[in-house]
């Protein structure tokens, strides 16, 4: 929107936001303007020559002697409203001082001048300030729009007799000189700054009226007493504290006295710490320090003190029956819970047959272990032959040293197994991949009974040839056969 609209953003905390701008003839109903110059300073005048003049002008108004520049902050009939709030007087004997004209370029060239020595002018006061021996800051100067006039702004703690600093300052200068005490709220303002809590100084940014602030305020919020988080940068206490200290009044309102003491057959309590919002309050046995904390809500000390007013003692400070608060029944849809989530799930048997038509023996595991107790003494032992192996019949009988009582129920499979030899070779390389993968399961899944002595597991990768049968005792070794293993 433009000058006129209610939306006119001004970055100074003088500015007041015109919620009658859309009304009609709202600009219209008086000729008073409301005109803002440097820093905190604002004042009305009449616009007796009927200007048209709209938000954010700068113009030439009346001052003493001389003119000033400032710029159009409000119009219309909300200026009214404004005088009224800030207790400007228009009757008889409080004449307004007028709006002479829209400011000129020679006009806002002197303005320009007269602001540039606005700092050399404040540094050179204070050296001349300090060789007089007085005990003041001097924390701002001021130029008038036509550089006939300057205004100090100082600080001090006592009162100053400064009749013979501005005698010097208007030699020194060659302008009028005018002198304003401010507070140290004020020169903060006027500084600007960034608060401990991250934003911009709320004197600096739209406090205008400063109220004062007492230590009770931070009691009744329960605030820490530490004078360097209760100051400000003003080295005051912060204005926020006066923020929020009406809620905690009257909240205070609602809870038990903290002079009380509650009473019960076992001891005697007196007030620790109050949660204000949560309504809870915490009692001791010690007026001193904390001891034997009991925390305990506003209607359950209401209801203790009057019991002793009864003169009644409750057995504890606690209710007698505690809400319980509800439980939540967890429930693990997902199974992410169980123990056994990551390891990988066991594959089914594939059922195979071999060379002769009979299916493979994977069940052999349930009487490994009986065989493996009945051999576990005896020294002996034979290496399985690859026959059997690749059948996987009978692999874990030979294994770990047999005794002398089954080799002749080792020599009758061997010499079943030789017959069917030249038949296993010839399958031998489409079942390699389904024997090893038999084989690791039946490793995996086989009990391990104590070992004697631990025979060499054959190498499954190479060519599986036939294992020596095992001789008797009164004959000689039969001699192995002159077949080779077809390719």
């Amino acid at each position: 929107m433009g000058k006129k609209g209610c939306s006119k953003i001004q970055n100074n905390k003088l500015n007041t936001y015109d919620w009658l701008c859309d009304v009609p003839d709202s600009a219209n109903a008086t000729d008073y303007v409301e005109v803002q110059f440097k820093n905190t300073r604002k004042g009305y005048y009449l616009n007796s020559s009927k200007i048209p003049l709209e938000k954010g002008d700068l113009v030439a108004v009346e001052a003493s002697p001389g003119h000033d520049i400032g710029t159009v902050t409000l119009t219309g009939k909300l200026v009214l409203l404004q005088m009224k709030k800030n207790n400007v007087r228009t009757g008889e004997g409080n004449e307004p001082k007028k709006v002479y004209r829209k400011a000129k370029p020679t006009d806002i060239e002197k303005y320009e001048e007269a602001k540039a020595k606005e700092h050399a002018t404040m540094i050179r006061s204070r050296q001349i300030a300090a060789d007089l021996g007085l005990n003041m800051k001097i924390g701002d100067v001021e130029y008038q729009g036509d550089g006939n006039k300057a205004i100090f702004y100082y600080i001090a703690d006592e009162r100053v007799d400064f009749r013979q600093l501005i005698k010097v300052l208007a030699e020194a200068f060659r302008v009028r000189i005018e002198m304003k005490q401010i507070g140290a709220r004020q020169e903060a303002g006027r500084i600007g700054g960034i608060g401990p809590c991250g934003r911009e100084l709320c004197c600096s940014s739209w406090m205008t009226s400063f109220v004062s602030v007492a230590t009770g305020a931070a009691r009744y919020q329960d605030i820490s007493m530490n004078p360097q988080k209760l100051a400000g940068q003003c080295a005051k206490l912060k204005c926020c504290i006066n923020y929020e200290v009406d809620a905690y009044v009257e909240a205070q309102k609602r809870l038990p006295s903290r002079e009380v003491v509650l009473e019960t057959k076992e001891n005697t309590y007196y007030h620790f710490k109050t949660d204000i919002f949560k309504r809870e309050i915490t009692y001791s046995t010690d007026k001193s320090f904390a001891a034997n904390l009991v925390t305990i809500s506003a209607n359950r000390a209401f209801d203790v003190i009057n019991m002793n007013k009864k003169g009644m003692k409750p057995v504890t400070l606690e209710a007698d029956t505690k809400p319980q608060p509800p439980k939540r029944d967890a429930q693990d849809i997902l199974g992410q819970d169980s123990v056994t989530r990551f390891d990988s799930s066991l594959k089914k048997k594939k059922k195979k047959r071999n060379g002769n038509g009979n299916k493979e023996n994977n069940g052999n595991k349930e009487n490994q272990p009986k065989e493996a107790a009945a051999n576990a003494g005896s020294e002996g032992s034979s290496k399985p032959s690859n026959g059997e192996k690749a059948n996987g019949n009978n692999g874990n009988e030979n294994k770990n040293g047999k005794g002398n009582g089954n080799k002749n129920g080792n020599r009758n499979r061997n010499n079943g197994n030789r017959e069917n030899n030249n038949r296993e070779n010839n399958r031998e390389r489409e079942n390699r991949d389904n024997n090893r993968e038999n084989n690791r399961e039946n490793n995996r899944n086989r009990p391990r009974p104590n070992r004697v002595n631990n025979d060499k597991q054959p190498n499954n990768d190479k060519p599986q040839q036939q294992a020596k049968p095992a001789a008797k005792p009164d004959s000689k070794p039969e001699s192995k056969p002159d077949t080779k293993p077809e390719a």
